[in-house]
């Protein structure tokens, strides 16, 4: 059913004072241009409900809202409007680093003011935001004697679908989103049948809930995508799914510890829920919805942030090379004190393997290091239950220098990059949290990857609750004290925090490249990143590791290898978007090899992002210039079917020339028949030119376009 609201009216009618007249039973608001609409009304009972319109038509139906708390009545029915306001926003503000530059924030907002008819009149707002590429509700509880603290067991948010559509989704664990990706008809989503994965170190699934991002491809061809903006002090949503009446309800990640999801005083205000809509599956990759929904940035000049890409002490030990502990035996089951450890020279993090890593990125102009295994503590970690006060994030094993190998660094023009591995153990981190970024500080380090490995301590605490919600963002804040960005391993969410604290760098948050060395379920499958592409990716900054150029992983694991072919892995610098981009490979699996070109000449931080073209789950096609030069870079990747791309180049500038270099699978790759196969060739282009790539099954081309002399 379509419905009109005349816009003008609703705005010469917001201010409505309750009890002079009866309240409005619908409101109503439109995106900047009249694309989306949202109408909020009130039942016969006093329910909230709301519903989401794109182009007139329906596409969220009657979906309440409502809040259920801990000694205290649920607040569903009852309700009167007693005002509301109406706004509008239309800025550009600058990114310091991300995809594009520039983002426009552009957005008519309703504010709506809620109260209970009847004793206690506890009061609560609706605030809607939307956009022309979806829409932002969050819920506001305003300081007032009937509700000065509030605990939430349930916050009830409801999106009610009009049909059943195609969806892309990981199960609502509240404890990893490192689960593939199924796609299935709504009505057959069942999370509860991805519990207990062997290859995850801890896992928690209590609903037939879904995890945000989640994607969808309506029956009439709409793509929306439903998320949360602004996760501050509150716990992650995931989403309960209604297979039979085709609907979603939040279900905010618990505590067995405490028994309620979130408790705050009031005034406070709860993250947006957000929805995407697109008519066009790349429209969901370049909408900047997420990111708009958070502060400005709060810590002024970030110059030293600094995109870049890096190589590290890193996939020797997925290979099995090398370990992170000293003793070299990486055995978990058994420990003893470091004082009684034997090194077998199996320890990846040595000041000599150090150099020899950071020789490498000087003679190739990468400027980061990351070293993993460098302080004591990981021959004591994963298996045990006890894991508090294992690791000490300030002092190195004995073979490793860091000073050393920050001075040699920095005289190469290589950054190291810091890594503290908590185990899941938040408490032993937060004692040493002070100490940990003040070294980091007083030896010039401007950067951290943090890592969350494990079952969470205390038991009954989830990575994803409000207390780990907490925990990640005191991290945050102390980074930018000491000017550390962080790029967080098995995090919570990303939800544009970015925006507000630009040291959120990237994050993990997704079944990564490692999966492909270690995992016993053949690793991840070729669809795997056209998925990602549409789904995790739009929430932020992604830590991938590519560049894998040895594909198949033996004699180091026989069994394993990457499933995608070479130039698949070149264009997943361009496509699977972050700030910090590794060359995850083995130095000495890049030397002589002419596809490594493309590596050293990629960008990492953008001036602009454009999606060519691409289908969820299929392929995907992104250009992006970067920053501060005329280059373009284009990345396409596809599933495990091949198929032909169509490139129009209309995007360059006119009348300039461009020497592009295409590093394209080769006549016969094939992701696990023939990976290596590619082609590499130059041709001049320009912006009438169109460019045909034929990608094979599981894979991919990589394009750089370079100013013609």
């Amino acid at each position: 059913m379509t419905r009109k609201i005349n816009y003008l009216n609703l705005l010469l009618g917001l201010a409505i004072l309750y009890g002079c007249q009866q309240s409005p039973s619908t409101l109503s608001v439109k995106s900047p241009s009249d694309r989306n609409e949202v109408l909020l009304s009130l039942d016969n009972e006093g329910g909230v409900y709301y519903q989401v319109l794109h182009h007139g038509e329906v596409v969220i139906d009657t979906s309440y809202l409502s809040f259920e708390f801990k000694d205290q009545p649920a607040l569903a029915k009852g309700l009167g409007i007693v005002s509301s306001e109406s706004a509008s926003q239309n800025e550009t503000w600058e990114m310091p680093w991300g995809e594009q530059r520039e983002v426009v924030n552009n957005y008519n907002q309703l504010t709506i003011h809620l109260e209970e008819k009847e004793s206690p009149k506890r009061k609560f707002d609706v605030i809607f935001k939307v956009y022309d590429d979806g829409l932002g509700f969050r819920y506001h509880f305003p300081e007032q004697e009937e509700l000065s603290e509030v605990i939430i067991t349930d916050e009830n948010t409801q999106f009610k679908l009009t049909n059943n559509p195609m969806v892309w989704w990981i199960p609502g664990d509240w404890d990893i989103y490192e689960q593939l990706y199924s796609t299935t008809p709504f009505n057959k989503i069942d999370a509860i049948s991805k519990r207990n994965h062997p290859n995850l170190a801890a896992t928690y699934i209590p609903e037939n809930a879904v995890n945000t991002p989640v994607t969808m491809k309506t029956e009439d061809g709409l793509y929306l995508s439903f998320h949360e903006a602004n996760l501050t002090d509150y716990a992650g949503m995931t989403l309960k799914v209604d297979t039979l009446n085709l609907s979603m309800q939040s279900e905010l990640v618990g505590s067995d510890i405490t028994g309620y999801k979130v408790k705050r005083e009031t005034p406070f205000s709860t993250p947006w829920r957000t929805i995407q809509i697109a008519d066009r599956a790349g429209d969901l990759i370049e909408s900047k919805l997420i990111v708009n929904l958070n502060e400005p940035n709060k810590l002024g000049d970030v110059s030293w942030i600094k995109p870049m890409k890096y190589v590290g002490i890193w996939w020797e030990m997925h290979l099995g090379r090398s370990t992170w502990d000293y003793a070299g035996t990486q055995d978990m089951n058994s420990w003893e004190n470091l004082a009684n450890a034997k090194p077998t020279g199996n320890h990846g993090a040595t000041t000599e393997n150090a150099k020899m890593y950071i020789d490498f990125a000087a003679a190739n102009g990468l400027k980061g290091l990351l070293v993993e295994g460098w302080n004591t503590g990981w021959e004591h970690w994963i298996g045990f239950e006890d894991r508090e006060g294992v690791f000490d994030f300030v002092t190195q094993y004995p073979d490793y220098d860091l000073k050393e190998v920050v001075r040699y660094g920095k005289e190469k023009g290589v950054d190291l990059i810091m890594h503290n591995e908590t185990s899941a153990a938040p408490r032993t981190y937060d004692q040493q949290m002070d100490a940990a970024y003040e070294l980091m500080e007083s030896l010039g380090i401007h950067a951290v990857k943090t890592g969350y490995v494990g079952k969470l301590i205390p038991k009954g605490e989830y990575h994803h609750g409000q207390w780990m919600v907490n925990h990640y963002r005191r991290a945050l804040v102390k980074g930018a004290e000491h000017k550390v960005a962080i790029n967080a391993h098995e995090p919570i969410k990303a939800t544009g925090i970015r925006r507000t604290y630009p040291n959120a760098i990237a994050r993990e948050g997704l079944r990564g490249q490692e999966f492909n060395a270690w995992a016993t379920d053949g690793g991840n499958p070729p669809e795997h990143l056209p998925i990602v592409a549409f789904t995790r990716m739009l929430s932020g900054p992604i830590d991938f590791t590519p560049g894998i150029f040895k594909i198949k992983l033996a004699p180091d694991k026989p069994e394993n290898q990457i499933n995608t072919t070479l130039a698949q892995q070149l264009a997943l610098y361009v496509v699977i978007y972050g700030p910090v981009q590794m060359a995850a490979d083995l130095p000495e699996n890049y030397e002589g090899q002419a596809a490594f070109q493309f590596i050293k000449d990629v960008g990492v931080d953008w001036e602009q992002s454009k999606v060519l073209d691409g289908e969820v789950g299929d392929f995907v096609t992104i250009a992006r210039q970067e920053r501060g030069t005329e280059k373009w870079f284009i990345g396409s990747i596809t599933d495990e079917n091949a198929r032909e791309v169509n490139i129009n180049l209309d995007f360059l500038p006119p009348s300039k020339k461009y020497k592009a270099i295409l590093y394209t699978d080769g006549e016969n790759a094939h992701w696990n028949d023939n990976p290596l196969d590619i082609s590499i060739e130059e041709q001049e282009v320009d912006n009438t030119s169109k460019l045909t790539l034929q990608l094979a099954a599981g894979g991919g081309a990589a394009i750089s376009l370079v100013p013609a002399e």
